[in-house]
């Protein structure tokens, strides 16, 4: 009979950067989630975020490409992607 304390497994730490065209922000903090899965949620409703708040800045002619490139301990294990382009053409009245 084994009678070691049995502890939860950690969760894997997921760091969720930002790349919007050459500048990256990297998440030096991350987030503690269940696996892969879990972390692309996170990914995909972080980008709609913030995909939401740069259009709303630039208006009328946004032009905007995002990505969240995911990676945990060993290295990069997810990139969500994004282009959102708004073409305004004139209509006549």
């Amino acid at each position: 009979m084994d009678l070691a304390p049995h502890f939860p497994a950690a969760m894997p730490r997921y760091y969720f950067d930002v790349r919007e065209g050459d500048d990256v922000i990297s998440d030096d903090e991350g987030l503690e989630l269940s696996g892969i899965e879990a972390a692309w949620v996170e990914a995909v409703h972080s980008l709609a975020d913030i995909l939401r708040d740069g259009v709303r800045a630039r208006g009328q002619g946004a032009d905007h490409r995002i990505a969240i490139e995911v990676r945990d301990g060993t290295g990069p294990v997810l990139a969500v992607k994004v282009t959102f382009e708004a073409e305004w053409h004139a209509i006549a009245p």
